[in-house]
Formats: C-alpha cells, sequence, structure tokens
C-alpha cells in the first residue's frame, strides 16, 4: 500500500485532498491502495454530505469561536476536527478486496483499526454503530465513506487529546444516531484515548502495510477544488 502524511493548513483542502486522491485512483485503475494520515493545526467543523446545517451545529457558537464550518463528501454526521485529533483516510480498491457493500467496506477497515488500538493498550475496544469505535461504551472513532464504481474512500478519525468541550459548544444533539447512544450529550458519549499521535501513525502504518511513499500528489486538483467547491458558500448550504 501507498502512504502519505499530508496535512494542509487549509481545512478545505484537507477536505479536497480526499476527494482528489480518490479521483485519482479510480481514473487510473493501477491496483493500487493508499493510506493518508493529517492532524489539523486549527479547529473547524465538517458536516457530513447530506445533513441540513441549523439541524447539526450551533451556528452562534461556532462564530463565536471563530470556527469554520464545511463539507464534506461522504456521509455520516457532523464532526469537529483540530489539534488532538488523527485523522486517516484509506482510498481502497473494492474488486481487489472484495469489498461489495458499505457494510463490509466499514468491517474491513474497522475490525483492522480495532487491532491497532487494543495493542497500544486499550482492552475491549468495540464496533458499534454503522462505523464506530468505542471503549467502555464511548465513542473515540468516527469514520464515513465514500464510493466510485472501483475505488472506495473510507476515513475516520482518533480522538487523541482533543478539546471535547468544544463539540457541545460546536455541535447539536444529531439529527440521527446509532442506538448505543441512548440519547447521550456529546460529553458523556465521546472520549479521548490518550495516545501519543506517532504511536497510532505507526500502527496504522503497520496494520495496513503501507510502506511505499506516495509522490504522484495531485496539487492543481486539490487546489481547484478547494476553491470551487470546499469553500463555496453553495456547496456549505446545499441542505
Amino acid at each position: 500500500m501507498k502512504y502519505l502524511d499530508l496535512t494542509f493548513a487549509d481545512p478545505a483542502e484537507n477536505l479536497a485532498c480526499d476527494d482528489a486522491l480518490l479521483s485519482w485512483f479510480e481514473a487510473r485503475q493501477t491496483g493500487d491502495s493508499l493510506l493518508r494520515i493529517w492532524q489539523a493545526e486549527s479547529h473547524f467543523v465538517v458536516l457530513g454530505h447530506s445533513n441540513k446545517v441549523d439541524a447539526e451545529i450551533h451556528r452562534s457558537g461556532c462564530v463565536a469561536a471563530g470556527i469554520p464550518v464545511l463539507r464534506r463528501i461522504s456521509g455520516g454526521g457532523a464532526v469537529v476536527q483540530g489539534p488532538g485529533c488523527l485523522n486517516y483516510s484509506l482510498i481502497l480498491n473494492t474488486e481487489l478486496v472484495s469489498l461489495r457493500s458499505v457494510g463490509e467496506s466499514f468491517h474491513h477497515v474497522l475490525r483492522r483499526h480495532q487491532d491497532v488500538v487494543e495493542k497500544l493498550g486499550r482492552a475491549e475496544v468495540h464496533i458499534e454503530g454503522i462505523s464506530d469505535l468505542t471503549v467502555a461504551g464511548r465513542k473515540f472513532s468516527g469514520n464515513a465513506q465514500y464510493r466510485k464504481r472501483v475505488y472506495v474512500l473510507i476515513h475516520g478519525t482518533f480522538l487523541l487529546n482533543f478539546d471535547l468541550p468544544l463539540i457541545d459548544r460546536c455541535l447539536q444533539m444529531p439529527a440521527r444516531q446509532p442506538e448505543y447512544r441512548r440519547n447521550r450529550p456529546h460529553g458523556e458519549f465521546i472520549a479521548n484515548l490518550g495516545f501519543d499521535g506517532g504511536l497510532v501513525r505507526a500502527g496504522l502504518i503497520e496494520t495496513w502495510d503501507a510502506t511505499q511513499g506516495f509522490t504522484d500528489v495531485p496539487w492543481a486538483a486539490i487546489r481547484e477544488l478547494a476553491q470551487a467547491q470546499y469553500r463555496s458558500s453553495d456547496w456549505l448550504e446545499k441542505f
């Protein structure tokens, strides 16, 4: 598997990067896959593709904190990004690893990440809901995906040492929630792992055998997507 350690200072470019990389692989059908790791340098909110803005976020809280709001291409709920949150993006060939459905794709990824966290010393990590990883019933990793004909983008977060109270200030209770949440507020539902980011990064690289550097970054496509889509108010307010 190819490996890319790449973080942009601009939140829009971080989201555009995943989009552009997926299109790059889909267009070339190389048979390769990719693991990207990144960590945001500032806080921002990211809506799932079909989220309604005012149903998911506290606009006033985001404005007061100076936190921008963006929308990604993948599904799932809104999240707050920032320091203390490690992000991964996987671009996988669904034909080579037989990922025929959304559920199969999530299971293929999350069972590996479950093993990574358990090897680092957290016992009884569980896959819950459609795409969450939990410890003691509290979520530390949310994940989403976006599928093309051959390739799928599966990306998500590991909460390590994140400012958890900020989530309550920025996000409303989600319009849809997994059964295991039991209507718990963010502060009672989400938890930090407390791990060093370098350890999680190394564990992900090992479990995916991501040993080959990726040098064909589509820089121009990333910049174009960031400007035309991810910074666009029309894209943000589409629902």
